[in-house]
């Protein structure tokens, strides 16, 4: 199995869930879009596209413009039946191109909070491990997702949509479950750093020391999502 990672920034990777496609015996190679105007193949050609985050927004297309490429190319692999998973950024687009709606947050949704599983969830691919009650998730987006037209909604928080289903083989995933110990801290420090950091509340010492304590078992749940996902898409009509 081979699949493609479309990474925006340095510290916003597939993190984590290299160790499941390590175990599983997939490879996945990176397209740094930032850095490089073609991807590594044809997407198309992959078993599965994933699509990551970073700090630019959704609706920063003028000074962005392959944002809205890559809305474009998400739409067009899930109507040509490749596996797609959209994180976080990643999701936005994803939302986009399923011809949803993607909105800024009153406040920026960063840190742990509470995640609480719908009812589908029981039965999703993905999720179904961590359907029986709420979990502590990590999260760093200022804008949210609205479920698509004929989707499926598998969580959310207290602020938005946390993740849904379109189809069999499509997910999106606003919170972040591939974030490495590494790639949180710099997120942090960025904000610790920013000049609008205090409007919003949020102790960055603080933040770090939670970030230690949880980031372990955070990082067994990415896993476990990410291996789940390929089991997932290793269909017959895909083999």
């Amino acid at each position: 199995m081979r699949a493609l990672a479309i990474t925006y920034e340095d510290d916003a990777g597939p993190g984590v869930f290299i160790d499941a496609f390590d175990a599983k015996g997939a490879s996945l190679d990176t397209w740094l879009r930032t850095k490089a105007a073609e991807p590594p193949a044809d997407p198309a050609g992959y078993d599965a596209v994933l699509c990551f985050g970073g700090s630019m927004h959704v609706d920063q297309e003028d000074e962005h413009p392959w944002l809205r490429e890559d809305q474009r190319l998400l739409g067009e692999l899930i109507g040509a039946g490749v596996p797609v998973m959209g994180l976080c950024l990643g999701a936005q687009l994803l939302t986009r191109a399923l011809g949803g709606e993607v909105r800024k947050l009153e406040r920026p949704e960063n840190g742990w909070f509470e995640i609480e599983p719908a009812e589908a969830a029981a039965s999703d691919p993905l999720l179904a491990p961590f359907s029986a009650h709420p979990f502590i998730g990590f999260g760093w987006h200022s804008f949210e997702c609205l479920l698509p037209a004929g989707a499926v909604e598998l969580a959310r928080s207290d602020s938005c949509l946390q993740a849904y289903r379109h189809g069999d083989s499509t997910w999106a995933i606003q919170f972040h479950p591939e974030v490495t110990l590494e790639d949180a801290e710099a997120w942090i420090r960025y904000y610790a750093r920013d000049e609008q950091a205090g409007e919003f509340e949020l102790d960055p010492e603080a933040l770090l020391a939670e970030t230690r304590e949880r980031i372990g078992a955070w990082n067994e749940i990415g896993r476990t999502l990410c291996a789940r996902f390929l089991d997932a898409i290793r269909a017959p009509t895909r083999a």
